[in-house]
């Protein structure tokens, strides 16, 4: 049956009291990721967030599929959630069987047994932070009603987050999270960096931090922040080898 206006009152309504509780966030967006499956009644629904190399990783879900949408997009370094994160907009796909959009991550998902797909940021701070997702196993279009209950969730994880962020103690995830926006702030400084320096663009510089970090196996705030001291500036600069005694090699 499709979902109503009603629907996404009432199932807004049963979670209205994680508008102000000060309870576990980790809970708390596990109760909406269930409600937003139930709601949405597809094959899963997820909630990722962004961790210190600004990767989305899942932290609530309803079915481990999602765990399979993660997975793919970080491999291929696009998709849905991706798009949808860093436009600050919502993104659906209704048949990656035939989406042309991102090449190498839809077919890789169809063979997951991902179809279709709707994701919605998650705002903090006039930046996104996560994204909301729900996934079918078939083709699907999302129909209006689907978008605006999906932005409503969003918009209530968005509020969960706030609270979580500016309460006297934080748990764990706000905890993490606030790492990650910590390390945020140094990777679009090294960013600007390699901009100003290489004469390039943003998305470039960031693919190639990400390269960097990954040819070292380092983190990536720990490249950036190399990047800002200078180590990395020299465009003929490669980084030396583990093994040959040289301090910053030992270091790694």
């Amino acid at each position: 049956m499709p979902m109503s206006a009603h629907d996404v009152r009432k199932a807004l309504h049963d979670l209205g009291d994680l508008r102000y509780a000060a309870g576990d966030l980790d809970d708390a967006l596990r109760r909406i990721v269930g409600a937003t499956h139930q709601l949405f009644a597809v094959d899963g629904a997820g909630l990722m967030l962004i961790d210190p190399d600004q990767l989305l990783r899942s932290v609530a879900d309803s079915d481990e599929r999602i765990g399979h949408l993660e997975e793919l997009q970080i491999d291929h370094g696009e998709g849905p959630c991706i798009d949808a994160f860093d436009d600050k907009e919502l993104i659906h796909a209704a048949d990656l069987g035939s989406e042309k959009r991102w090449p190498a991550f839809s077919p890789a998902a169809v063979d997951r047994g991902l179809r279709a797909v709707l994701a919605s940021p998650i705002p903090y701070s006039e930046q996104a932070v996560g994204v909301v997702a729900v996934f079918a196993t078939e083709p699907h279009p999302w129909t209006g009603a689907e978008r605006e209950a999906i932005v409503a969730f969003t918009e209530l994880v968005a509020l969960l987050i706030l609270n979580a962020m500016e309460a006297t103690e934080r748990g764990r995830l706000a905890a993490e999270l606030q790492v990650a926006l910590d390390s945020r702030v140094l990777i679009e400084q090294a960013k600007e960096v390699l901009m100003a320096f290489e004469k390039i663009d943003a998305q470039t510089a960031f693919t190639r931090l990400r390269r960097m970090a990954r040819n070292t196996s380092r983190p990536l705030p720990e490249v950036a922040r190399e990047v800002i001291d200078g180590v990395w500036r020299s465009p003929n600069h490669r980084p030396p080898k583990p093994g040959r005694g040289n301090e910053v090699a030992q270091q790694r």
